[in-house]
């Protein structure tokens, strides 16, 4: 049986920062978002618990809020990946595009993992490749994202697979723990806001989506990289097949995290939510 080990309390929704990008003067016209639900599991196909290990995320407090997170290109022709939690409860969703933030027009969340694919009619230059893949423990990671609004890249080493609860949820989702090593710059604040951006494993390839961590333990939380290749396969958004280039240690990271920052291959996500659904405003 599974063991259960808490998880530092931190809430599900890393991306709990303001959203400080305006929509611009088209927010008049801003079409309706839509959102679909993917989920493969069944009673007759439950997907298999990958660790003994189990961890609990709580939710975020007082529902859906205005709040940042990070998404990734998957495909040069619009569709991006970010987590679900980032996505999920928002009346809009946008991705930076200079100083205003580009309505997304659709997402398609996940319900068996963290993960969502957003599509705008915003390109990129490059693609991430995505790889189901699990690399061995001890093997290191690279996360990139926007801790706290700031572009960071996170260097961690593989614990193993687990599984992590939501809030009060009794399914558990298949999910990496990572133990931090060392960050660019240096620092040692929140993470708030790096949900949604990519590991990349030593090969170069993307192997899952940033989604909780714990500052106390040093542990951080991606989804499971079969659950969001399922996704990927399943929005049928996603044509390409981007080559992956091994990654030679944290220089190289770092140069690629700069260099996809610059092209817009990386950017930050905004989920808005209006005042009658956030828990805050009046009835």
């Amino acid at each position: 049986m599974a063991s259960k080990q808490g998880c530092g309390c931190l809430p599900f929704a890393l991306g709990a920062v303001l959203l400080i990008v305006a929509w611009g003067a088209q927010q008049a016209v801003i079409p309706p978002l839509q959102v679909e639900q993917f989920d493969p599991r069944s009673p007759r196909r439950p997907m298999p618990q990958w660790g003994d290990e189990q961890f609990v995320i709580e939710d975020r407090p007082g529902g859906p809020a205005d709040s940042m997170g990070t998404a990734f290109a998957v495909d040069r022709d619009g569709a991006w990946l970010t987590a679900e939690h980032v996505t999920h409860g928002c009346t809009r969703v946008g991705l930076e595009d200079g100083r205003f933030a580009r309505p997304v027009a659709r997402v398609l969340e996940s319900r068996e993992g963290d993960a969502a694919v957003v599509q705008a009619n915003l390109t990129s230059p490059d693609a991430l490749p995505l790889s189901d893949h699990v690399p061995q423990p001890g093997t290191p990671g690279y996360h990139m994202g926007f801790p706290a609004g700031e572009p960071t890249l996170v260097v961690s080493e593989l614990i193993g697979s687990a599984s992590a609860r939501r809030g009060l949820s009794e399914t558990a989702q298949p999910i990496l723990a990572w133990a931090e090593r060392t960050r660019l710059p240096a620092g040692d604040g929140t993470l708030s806001g790096i949900s949604g951006g990519p590991v990349l494993s030593e090969d170069g390839h993307v192997i899952g989506v940033n989604s909780a961590a714990t500052d106390r333990r040093g542990r951080i939380l991606t989804t499971a990289p079969d659950a969001v290749v399922r996704l990927a396969t399943a929005s049928r958004a996603i044509d390409e097949r981007p080559v992956a280039y091994p990654i030679a240690g944290i220089s190289d990271a770092s140069a690629r995290f700069a260099a996809w920052l610059d092209q817009g291959v990386i950017r930050r996500i905004f989920c808005d939510v209006d005042e009658s659904r956030s828990g805050l405003g009046g009835g």
